[in-house]
């Protein structure tokens, strides 16, 4: 595939990935109104892989040959390890790097928002590679 092609393929794929982001965040503010924090965050994390996997097939690798059952379960195993950078991201930051730093103020919602975006070059290559070849 030309870098041009690849080029374009990474813009759809971090399009894609800031709407399933979102709904990754907004759910978690959603599911921390009712269970503990490192919780909602792999509840949330598993609402934006949905919405992830489904507009990934669709718009971001349009040319997979693999069978639909094969896709999902490389793409749960991407985002499994991606998940687990996810957690350790935002537990780390807003447990220990932002209170040390003095944030108080929105602190979990900033160490997952960090969290969230960690991920998104291994995500990419994985999915690229294994989930949609």
């Amino acid at each position: 595939m030309p870098d041009g092609e690849i080029s374009g393929q990474f813009l759809r794929f971090l399009v894609a990935g800031g709407l399933a982001a979102s709904v990754n965040v907004g759910s978690r503010v959603l599911y921390s109104m009712c269970l503990p924090y490192p919780v909602a965050i792999v509840l949330a994390y598993l609402s934006g892989m949905v919405t992830a996997f489904l507009i990934m097939r669709t718009w971001v690798f349009k040319k997979q040959r693999s069978p639909h059952a094969r896709q999902l379960l490389w793409f749960a195993t991407v985002n499994l390890f991606a998940v687990l950078q996810t957690l350790i991201v935002s537990l780390v930051l807003a447990r220990w790097v932002l209170i040390s730093l003095g944030v108080e103020q929105f602190r979990e919602l900033i160490a997952h928002i960090a969290g969230v975006l960690v991920p998104t070059v291994t995500s990419f290559i994985g999915h690229r590679y294994l989930s949609f070849r």
